[in-house]
Formats: structure tokens, C-alpha cells, sequence
């Protein structure tokens, strides 16, 4: 009886917290008709809009932008914090303890606040409208270190002495030992920088002027801001195209996002 009312109370929950996904999926295969009806399901589906999507906005391209944008980021993370969390873990320096303190304590400095400083370094630099300014200025982050570092303290000790006596440099302990041990860390963190890289509007928006690298939630807002008014079928094929990547990322990566967060969050 317990059971039962658990699995009910989770099909309600799953309901309600995809609902609005399911309804713009379903009104981006509708005719005008259907939603000026408010119609929960399309009457005669068709791939219209989908086709108007296209032809309105270079959404191909911008979607490709958004691509280049976050693989790019993810990697640049990934080697950015590699490196960090292996000196926090295995090199011993004075005052790291004090250091580590001050790198995690950046967590509390709100992203809004860095934005200005961080614009005028990329005007500065002459990277406006480049793929520079999209990538760079995330390569470092706080949460990052520490989640690979606290993976990073569970290598056995035995096993990175023997590794030293094995006669491999620092580097290579790095990337033969410590790497494939907290391989989870890094699909987690990799499918996290993802996710929030491919998701951001406002810095795009700040150090992008024309559509040459501009990506694809400023796209959305555009088929936003040019069809509210008369054609929301189109608008949500837009948002199926744009969240359809994330979708599929999130499914396919979700056990091993949980078993990263996890460990990291155990140590």
C-alpha cells in the first residue's frame, strides 16, 4: 500500500515538473488553430514550424556556436581543474591548506559581480566577438578544484608511492594514475560545465555584438522577440531545438552525474 502510494505520489511529481517541457513539445507540432484553441495536443501534427524555425534564424548556426562554445569550456575546465586539484592534493607547498580556503571561498563572489572587471579585461584584449571571450574567463572554477580534489585525496597513498618509485614524473601520475582513477569526477564535472556553458545568455550577450560566434539562447531570444506576437508554434520548436541536446546529455550522463556528486560530496 506504501509502495503504491510512493510510485503515485512520483508519477505526480514527474507530471508536474515536466509538464511545461511536454507542452512546449507538443505545441511546437501545432497548427495556429490548435493554439488559439489551447489545445493539449496537436489535432493534425505537422513539422511547420519547424521548417519556419529555420528559415527565420541561422539556428543551425547558432546551435554549432553553442557547441564549439561548450565543448571548448568543458575541456578547458576539465584540464584547468585537473591540474589545481592535483597540486591541492598531492603537492605539498606552504600554506596550501590557506589557499585552498581562499580558491573554494570564490564560490561566494556571485558571477554578476565579476562581470564588469571580466568585460573590460576582454575589451582590453581585443577579444570581443571571438571565441576567446565565450571560453576563457570559465576555464577556472572554484567548484571544479573541489570536487576533483576531494576525488583526488581517495587515491590510496600506497598506490601513488609506487607510482614515484615506478619512476614516472609528476605529470605522468597525473595523467596515467590519478586521471583514470577519478574518471566519475570528471564525466560529472565535464557533463556539468556542459550543461552550464551551454545554457548562459548574459556574457554571450555582453562580448558578442554580431551573429559571427553568438549562440543559441541569444538565438532564441531573437525568434522571441521577432514571432511572440503571432506564431508561438514556432518559438517552442525553437526551445525543442535548443533543450533537445541538454535532454539527451542529461539522460545519458545522469548516473554517472549522480556517482560524481556523490563521492565527491562522501570524501
Amino acid at each position: 500500500m506504501r509502495k503504491g502510494l510512493l510510485y503515485l505520489l512520483l508519477c505526480v511529481s514527474g507530471i508536474t515538473v515536466f509538464f511545461p517541457i511536454l507542452y512546449a513539445f507538443s505545441v511546437s507540432f501545432m497548427t495556429s488553430e490548435d493554439i488559439l484553441r489551447r489545445s493539449l495536443v496537436p489535432t493534425n501534427p505537422t513539422l511547420q514550424n519547424y521548417v519556419d524555425v529555420f528559415a527565420s534564424v541561422p539556428i543551425g548556426h547558432y546551435l554549432l556556436n553553442s557547441f564549439i562554445v561548450a565543448t571548448i569550456t568543458t575541456f578547458g575546465m576539465l584540464c584547468v581543474s585537473a591540474l589545481a586539484a592535483f597540486v591541492f592534493a598531492f603537492v605539498p607547498f606552504k600554506g596550501r591548506g590557506g589557499v585552498f580556503i581562499l580558491v573554494i571561498s570564490t564560490l561566494l563572489i556571485p558571477w554578476e559581480a565579476t562581470m564588469i572587471p571580466n568585460f573590460l579585461t576582454i575589451q582590453s584584449l581585443g577579444w570581443m566577438n571571438h571565441y576567446l571571450a565565450l571560453t576563457v574567463p570559465f576555464f577556472a572554477l572554484a567548484f571544479g578544484i573541489f570536487l576533483l580534489r576531494q576525488h583526488f585525496k581517495t587515491v590510496p597513498q600506497e598506490l601513488y608511492e609506487a607510482a614515484q618509485v615506478e619512476g614516472l614524473s609528476t605529470f605522468q601520475i597525473l595523467y596515467k594514475v590519478v586521471i583514470p582513477y577519478a574518471k566519475t569526477s570528471f564525466v560529472t564535472l565535464g557533463i556539468f560545465g556542459f550543461l552550464t556553458t551551454w545554457n548562459m545568455y548574459l556574457w554571450p550577450l555582453l562580448v558578442t555584438t554580431n551573429d559571427s560566434v553568438r549562440t543559441v539562447q541569444i538565438g532564441l531570444r531573437r525568434l522571441q522577440a521577432d514571432e511572440v506576437a503571432t506564431n508561438w508554434g514556432m518559438v517552442m520548436a525553437g526551445v525543442v531545438l535548443v533543450i533537445l541536446p541538454t535532454l539527451i546529455l542529461l539522460m545519458v550522463g545522469q548516473k554517472q552525474l549522480q556517482k560524481g556528486l556523490t563521492k565527491g560530496a562522501i570524501k
